[in-house]
């Protein structure tokens, strides 16, 4: 008998844990197939898929014009090419109190490889990383695939799910390299103010740790705190911005995104972090050339018009679904949203029958109303459930109705 030599990665396997689309396929195997009704997704974050999310025409334009020139079919420098970074530096110099260069801007696939390129840059013997819990999987995923050891932090809901600054400080030590803030937040629809970022800023110095900062969800606000970029505050910590047109714009599947350097001191420099994106970006694919070409004009023309009606639905969408969870008392710990197309909610068990926890709830949810809920244990918040609201405002007015009806037949009591 041959004795095969080859064998599967046990670490992806590892990593698929953290994964959002295997979950939500899992949720997705029980639904009904005998249901006529449309399938609600509130789960994944994509408006796109929804006509009053269409993206800015101008956007649309700009990608057209760039495919048509010719001028843009050949392959891409690594990092990205120097118009799309030069427009980058502008855009994301315009809120802070120094100026980036072309050269503090590197073109990724969209946000989630720039996670994965900083992560690998970061890598060492024995290094960890502080994560927030709640958070996004992706950090953790690709944390384990890249062999850098996770220590999670914790969200107070309590504080509008401000960071705990002083469980940051007690898991780090000196093999801590850096913390993730997640900003406006997903999973729970958080906005930090100025003065908490600045506290954060102050921690990470203290720690001798970088700051990254997933800012994928930048200017998407609707509440009293406005965005404020976490790299106005790289001068007391230095800061990897990382960030995308997906959610702004509304375009995800355009896959393009960006890491962007806040070190006014140089300090990335000389710790050798820059090299070390450099080289993880040559070794990693780079985004579609004529993509690339369209952004300056996306950045540049793209009007307050096309964001103030954007955000005008989100706010509407994040109240409906605000005030018709809080109805539902087998649902707890509702914050409102301030941000991004998210909030999370506690389940209380003591409220349902039939329910052993959150994956079962959101599989028979999906079985019974065809609705898709996030369960929370992908998130490290078992018993919790991660809603979306950044979908056409009928589709959520129906989703959360059956939501409702879903609770009331597996109430515990006569009412839920």
């Amino acid at each position: 008998m041959t004795d095969w030599k080859f064998r599967g990665n046990r670490e992806l396997k590892t990593a698929s844990a953290f994964s959002i689309a295997r979950v939500i396929g899992d949720v997705k195997t029980n639904l009904d197939q005998s249901d006529e009704r449309p399938i609600i997704p509130l789960s994944i974050g994509d408006p796109s898929i929804f006509s009053c999310f269409r993206t800015a025409q101008v956007a649309e334009d700009a990608v057209v014009d760039a495919l048509r020139s010719a001028n843009f079919n050949g392959y891409a420098p690594k990092g990205g090419a120097l118009q799309p970074r030069r427009s980058l530096a502008e855009y994301l110099s315009s809120n802070l109190p120094y100026k980036l260069s072309p050269d503090d801007v590197y073109v990724t696939v969209g946000a989630k490889q720039a996670i994965e390129v900083v992560l690998s840059a970061l890598r060492r013997p024995d290094a960890n990383i502080l994560l927030p819990k709640p958070g996004y999987p992706a950090y953790e995923a690709l944390s384990v695939m890249n062999h850098l050891q996770v220590r999670h932090f914790d969200l107070v809901q309590e504080k509008n799910w401000e960071v705990d600054l002083n469980g940051v400080q007690a898991l780090a030590d000196d093999k801590t390299v850096a913390m993730v803030i997640i900003n406006p937040g997903n999973p729970c629809g958080n906005v930090y103010t100025r003065d908490h970022l600045k506290e954060i800023a102050e921690t990470a110095r203290r720690l001798g740790i970088l700051v990254i900062a997933d800012e994928a969800y930048a200017h998407l606000t609707f509440g009293s705190n406005p965005f404020v970029p976490m790299g106005l505050f790289g001068n007391i910590a230095p800061v990897l911005t990382l960030g995308s047109l997906s959610k702004r714009w509304m375009v995800p599947g355009w896959r393009i995104g960006w890491i962007a350097r806040s070190d006014p001191d140089g300090i990335f420099e000389k710790q050798g972090i820059v090299d070390c994106i450099r080289r993880s970006l040559i070794t990693n694919t780079e985004p579609a050339t004529f993509i690339q070409a369209a952004l300056p004009q996306i950045l540049e023309k793209t009007t307050d018009d096309f964001f103030v009606k954007a955000v005008n639905v989100l706010r509407k969408d994040a109240d409906m679904c605000y005030e018709r969870l809080k109805k539902i008392p087998c649902f707890t710990c509702l914050q409102k949203p301030q941000g991004s197309l998210f909030l999370m909610v506690k389940l209380d068990m003591s409220q349902l029958q039939d329910i052993n926890d959150d994956m079962d709830f959101c599989s028979k949810l999906a079985k019974e109303e065809s609705v898709i809920l996030l369960p929370g244990f992908v998130l490290r918040m078992k018993n919790w459930v991660r809603v979306t609201f950044g979908i056409e405002p009928a589709a959520l007015e129906d989703g959360l109705a059956r939501v409702k009806a879903f609770c009331l037949r597996h109430a515990a009591t006569s009412k839920c």
